[in-house]
């Protein structure tokens, strides 16, 4: 059995990769890993990808089987899974999604009781004990002490409930172009915007069950920009699947992706004294353009490996309170412990709102270096030979040496596809095009 957790939890194609045997053992395993011996509850949510009953009734199966109860939340984003985590007491919670990839893929990722994300060494014990599982032979619990599932129905009021609590506006006179990407928030996105007294437009709202994320949502911005040119909207929104990241659009049909969030964010933090060390946190692929736009206004940034966990574990370690990937996962420590798409529309609003800005005039604190990623395809078994080989790294070295400080080079296997990235950001457009498509053309020669 090749690694089953990667940056984001276990992912595959449902019912090959990712099987109902497999879920059930992991079920087990970690059921058996974060109760830690106590007796308690595991909150499960999902997504709307057709394979997610099947996934789940086996999930909840190898949980109960361990004597844990399990509270069924339903169709619900990946962030209120971690809040309602807390907000409930449970001993952990699991959301089956497979975020923004297509509807034949799904996974199963955990929170913590915190609402935190598993740390390595945890996940890695839950493998072993999935590969190997007579450490679980004498746990069979019986009668009464035998898990029992309970379904929550206040689970998305409890949720959009909060974070009406964490804001301060109102969107009377406002109209919000939305794609829900036929995901998570179809139901819960458009909703809270009416319960804010804003008029909503929405698209790709009716998931059935296959077409999540297919052509839409935040992989897919064109929907979104059009959206908002042609219904004359405020500002755009877009989220993935799992809705735990966001596309915006500004009211000219302008991305804005999560480096221009955090700038614009970060900056009304400032102004309220609310950016501790006037620190923000990204990740290696995030633009040159965010570093310059924070050095000129006093403000740092810290990277971190690509993935909102490790933004996360920078946050909690050091103290600051926002940062997030260019993706759009944006992280507010102050209100929840993972990315929420939904969560970081209300706050630019709230910006919007407070500062008297179009998102326009917002949008254009930063300054973009021109940047462009092209993906390698390598069999998983390779995704870290290019470490290793030689013409490799010579041909990296060579690119940098181009560049004299004016760009860089980033090489990044998926941790979730049989890919390599290679991003390469500098001044020339066209420049860097040639070479990032070069450079990935001799990753696939030397070790595809």
């Amino acid at each position: 059995m090749s690694k089953l957790f990667g940056t984001d939890g276990i992912r595959g194609v449902a019912n090959t990769e990712l099987t109902p045997e497999l879920a059930f053992k992991v079920g087990r395993a970690a059921a058996y890993i974060l109760s830690n011996g106590e007796n308690g509850k595991v909150l499960v949510g999902k997504d709307t990808r057709a394979s997610g009953d099947m996934l789940e009734s086996a999930l909840v199966a190898g949980i109960t089987s361990m004597g844990l109860d399990v509270v069924l939340l339903g169709i619900i984003p990946t962030p209120a899974v971690a809040y309602l985590t807390r907000k409930y007491s449970a001993l952990a919670g699991v959301v089956i999604s497979a975020s923004h990839n297509p509807g034949e893929y799904n996974g199963i990722k955990f929170f913590d009781n915190k609402g935190l994300k598993l740390p390595d060494e945890m996940e890695d014990k839950i493998e072993e004990i999935v590969k190997d599982s007579k450490e679980l032979d004498t746990h069979r619990p019986t009668g009464e002490r035998i898990g029992r599932v309970n379904i929550e129905k206040n689970s998305s009021t409890d949720y959009k409930e909060y974070l009406k609590s964490t804001i301060n506006i109102d969107l009377t006179g406002m109209k919000i172009a939305m794609d829900c990407g036929h995901g998570a928030l179809y139901n819960i996105g458009p909703e809270i915007i009416r319960e804010l007294n804003g008029q909503v437009v929405v698209v790709n709202d009716t998931p059935d069950g296959m077409n999540i994320n297919r052509k839409c949502g935040s992989t897919n911005p064109d929907i979104i920009k059009n959206l908002v040119i042609e219904e004359k909207a405020d500002m755009g929104i877009s989220f993935d699947g799992d809705g735990d990241r966001i596309i915006a659009v500004d009211n000219k049909g302008n991305l804005v992706d999560g480096d221009h969030i955090l700038a614009i964010c970060a900056t009304h933090l400032k102004e309220k004294d609310k950016l501790p060390n006037n620190t923000v946190v990204g990740t290696v692929m995030t633009n040159m353009g965010l570093d310059i736009y924070l050095k000129e206004n006093g403000m740092d940034i810290v990277k971190t490996s690509v993935g909102d966990r490790y933004v996360l574990e920078e946050m909690l370690k050091s103290g600051y309170v926002i940062g997030g990937e260019q993706s759009g996962h944006i992280i507010f420590l102050d209100y929840n412990t993972t990315g929420d798409g939904l969560a970081t529309g209300l706050h630019l609003l709230e910006v919007i709102q407070e500062t008297g800005k179009s998102l326009n005039d917002l949008n254009k604190l930063m300054t973009n270096y021109p940047q462009v990623l092209v993906n390698a395809k390598v069999d998983n078994d390779k995704k870290y030979k290019y470490l290793e080989d030689e013409v490799i790294k010579e041909e990296i070295e060579k690119i940098e040496e181009i560049f004299h400080g004016q760009g860089r080079v980033v090489i990044r296997p998926s941790g979730t596809e049989p890919l390599v990235r290679v991003m390469i950001e500098g001044k020339n457009q066209e420049e860097i095009t040639t070479i990032a498509k070069n450079l990935a053309q001799t990753i696939e020669k030397r070790i595809g």
